[in-house]
């Protein structure tokens, strides 16, 4: 059985109550019961886990080099565009990291079009809405 983690970063715990004209009216927890029963029946475990705090995201990608994961989920949300701390906590990392994003962040604001986070990434996945987790479990499979 596959372990991953999922990281979800600031913010995203009010998804369905902000901005629901970009998000859309689903919530974070709504989000994670979709896409559990999406991959019942494959050999993995998601292990889901939300912050608003930086500090906690560094903090719980130091912790997960001493863990057993095979690889890492991550909507680091704004911090992608801002936090070279979370950048180099995810540099540390020896399993793939897969950065996700519910809305495509280069048809938004300009300053969300550089995602610092990102250069850290195995993979990016954009623009999906729910399905980006899904997608993002998938593509750790082969």
């Amino acid at each position: 059985m596959k372990n991953f983690l999922v990281i979800n970063g600031p913010n995203l715990n009010m998804l369905g109550v902000r901005e629901t004209d970009t998000y859309g009216s689903i919530s974070l927890d709504e989000i994670q019961n979709y896409t559990e029963k999406k991959i019942s029946g494959l050999d993995v475990k998601l292990e889901w886990w939300q912050s608003n705090s930086e500090t906690e995201i560094i903090e719980r990608l130091h912790k997960l080099t001493n863990e057993k994961h095979d690889a890492l989920i991550i909507n680091p949300a704004a911090f992608s565009h801002t936090s070279i701390a979370i950048l180099d906590a995810l540099k540390i990392l020896k399993i793939p990291v897969v950065e996700v994003h519910l809305t495509n962040t280069h048809s938004r604001e300009s300053f969300r079009h550089s995602m610092l986070t990102a250069q850290a990434a195995s993979i990016i996945m954009g623009g999906l809405g729910k399905e980006a987790y899904y997608f993002a479990v998938l593509s750790q499979l082969n």
